[in-house]
């Protein structure tokens, strides 16, 4: 390794990690987290559909195949909106508690 790559590698391990600062906004975790868990209904159900072949009431075809991955964001807001899994305070809790935790300096 020559002298500058050798510099630039110990210049970028000792420089300091900056971490985001913890704002303690629970409306703001409670937002973030309602829209995980809807992100995750939606994984969730994606697979459940992704079986399911498209000659359905609409007639099905390419137009029901490019369309369904819509529906199904559609329904897991709905089931979100409805108290979802339980997921959105479990990780809410978690957001908050980990930004009142001390931040460990990053060596």
């Amino acid at each position: 390794m020559n002298a500058t790559a050798q510099t630039a590698l110990l210049a970028t391990q000792s420089a300091s990690i900056k971490t985001p600062a913890a704002t303690g906004n629970a409306a703001a975790a409670g937002k973030s987290a309602k829209e995980f868990e809807s992100v995750f209904i939606s994984q969730f159900l994606g697979s459940m559909f992704q079986g399911i072949p498209t000659d359905g009431p609409f007639g099905g075809g390419q137009g029901e195949e490019m369309f369904r991955s819509l529906m199904v964001n559609e329904y897991a807001k709905s089931v979100e909106n409805r108290g979802g899994f339980g997921l959105a305070s479990a990780v809410t809790r978690q957001l908050l508690h980990h930004q009142e935790a001390p931040q460990a300096s990053v060596q």
